[in-house]
Formats: C-alpha cells, sequence, structure tokens
C-alpha cells in the first residue's frame, strides 16, 4: 500500500543515501551510529534549565527542538551554547518556528530580527497555508548560509478539532515532492495512529517523519492535546518520536530520557525486522 512496506522495512542508513538533502542525511545518521530516535522538545523558559537539559540529555536524543520566542532574557550568546552542545553531543537542532506567512515576510523572520534562526538552527518547518512562496522565501535564506539547512512542513497536528484535513497533508505531500532538495519530512499525527499510518503509506520514505503527542503512557492533557505510545507511533510508520513534558518535567530527566530513547529504538527494530 504505498510507500508503507518500502519506510517500514528499510533502514535509517539505507534511506539516507536516497535523500537529496545533506540536513536528511546526517539525521538518519546520527539516528544509526547513536541508536536513538528520540527529539526533546526543550521548551523551558529559563535559559540557564533549557541549556542544562540540552547537555544533560544531548546523549540521549538525535535532535533537539526549541521553542526560543519563550526563552527569558534571551541573547545570542544562548543560541552559541546550544550550537556547542549539538556538536559536543551529536545531535540537530530544530527550531519549531511553524512560520506561515508570505514569502518575503518569512525571509525577515528566518535571517533576521533578535533570533536569526537560519544562523543556528540546522532544522525549521512551516505550515503550508500560504502556498509555495513559504518554502521558496525560506530557502533562498538557507541557500545563503555556510551550513546546511533543511524544511519540515506541517502535514498533520495531534491536537484535537485541528484543520490540518487528509487534503492539507496531501497538498503537504505534493509541495514537499516539488522541493525534495530542502524539505526534508514532515510533522505527523501522534494523536492519532490512523491518520499517521496514512501520511506513513503517502511519504516517499526519502522524507523523515517526526511525531509530537507522544507519552508512555497515551492519554491526554487539558488543553485537547492528544498522546499515543512510543511503539504504536513508530509501528504506524514515524521516524522520529517528539518527546517533551514526559522528560524535561520528569523528577529524572535523564532517565526519562533513557526510557523514551530505549522504548522508541526497540520499536523502530521491531519494524524494520518483521
Amino acid at each position: 500500500m504505498g510507500y508503507q512496506n518500502e519506510r517500514m522495512e528499510k533502514t535509517y542508513s539505507e534511506r539516507a543515501a536516497m535523500v537529496n538533502n545533506d540536513v536528511a542525511k546526517k539525521l538518519f545518521e546520527i539516528m544509526e551510529s547513536k541508536q536513538t530516535n528520540l527529539c526533546l522538545a526543550n521548551d523551558e523558559t529559563d535559559p540557564d534549565k533549557m541549556l542544562q537539559h540540552a547537555d544533560t540529555i544531548g546523549p540521549e536524543i538525535a535532535v533537539l527542538k526549541t521553542h526560543i520566542d519563550v526563552v527569558e532574557n534571551f541573547t545570542p550568546a544562548i543560541t552559541k551554547q546550544l550550537t556547542e552542545l549539538s556538536t559536543k553531543h551529536n545531535f540537530l537542532i530544530f527550531e519549531d518556528r511553524k512560520f506561515a506567512d508570505i514569502g518575503n515576510t518569512v525571509k525577515m523572520q528566518y535571517e533576521k530580527g533578535v533570533y536569526k534562526i537560519a544562523s543556528w538552527s540546522d532544522l525549521t518547518n512551516a505550515h503550508i497555508v500560504p502556498g509555495p512562496g513559504i518554502i521558496e522565501g525560506l530557502q533562498e535564506v538557507a541557500q545563503s548560509v555556510n551550513e546546511p539547512r533543511g524544511l519540515i512542513l506541517l502535514a498533520q497536528m495531534s491536537s484535537k478539532e485541528n484543520l490540518a484535513t487528509e487534503e492539507y497533508t496531501r497538498a503537504a505531500l505534493a509541495m514537499a515532492n516539488a522541493y525534495n532538495d530542502f524539505v526534508v519530512g514532515f510533522i505527523g499525527n501522534g494523536g492519532d495512529v490512523i491518520e499517521l499510518k496514512k501520511l506513513s503509506e503517502m511519504a516517499n520514505p526519502s522524507f523523515i517523519i517526526l511525531t509530537p503527542g507522544v507519552k508512555l503512557g497515551g492519554g491526554s492533557d487539558g488543553l485537547k492535546q492528544q498522546y499515543t505510545t512510543p511503539s504504536d507511533v513508530i509501528a504506524a510508520g514515524s521516524d522520529v518520536i517528539i518527546v517533551g513534558r514526559g522528560i524535561y518535567g520528569a523528577d529524572d530527566p535523564k532517565a526519562a530520557a533513557r526510557e523514551y530513547r530505549t522504548a522508541g529504538w526497540n520499536a523502530y527494530k521491531q519494524r524494520i525486522n518483521k
């Protein structure tokens, strides 16, 4: 059915050879070499705690996801330290910016202002509501920096009653295929494994699916966020599990990260060995 079998059976290393983007290739290689498909959603607002989590949990993860605009008392020294930690622990940085404007505006948001996201973040993401101009604007900036950059499209969301319908998902896939030298993959719905599996079936395995809404016990929160277990998400075709409060909100964040890392990696091994 579609690409599902190919995605489910190929290793990360095999899929690294299929991609047109150096960041995507590096991510596949990091996951294989570190034996982790875990992304930490580091949403701490205190810069010291945020950097501490990046350092402590860095050995367990393939990707560190940030919301740099929620960090209090931001200075460029913070992103400099983040990039140093990414080198130290061999993980990618993913600024979860969710760009959603016309091409000319997102160019400025990506490159300029206080945060200068393109200068330090390996990955960022965007909604497709504005159309392909948003991809072209971001790509123009990405091509002007010295390091490779990649874009993730929001194909699905894990909150209840969201408007990312199947038609929207198909439009995201079409845009990704048209710009596959810059687009590296998709955000998939961690709250609904049936929808996630549909994305997995439709997406070429050269694209990476990253999935929020992952929690060891499943469930939901008070703001209509839905959660699914790591094993269910990986079995449905996701490649990277994104975990936030389940790790940094734990009594022992490093131990929690190891638990999620083990669960995600074991699910991946089971998937490719079927």
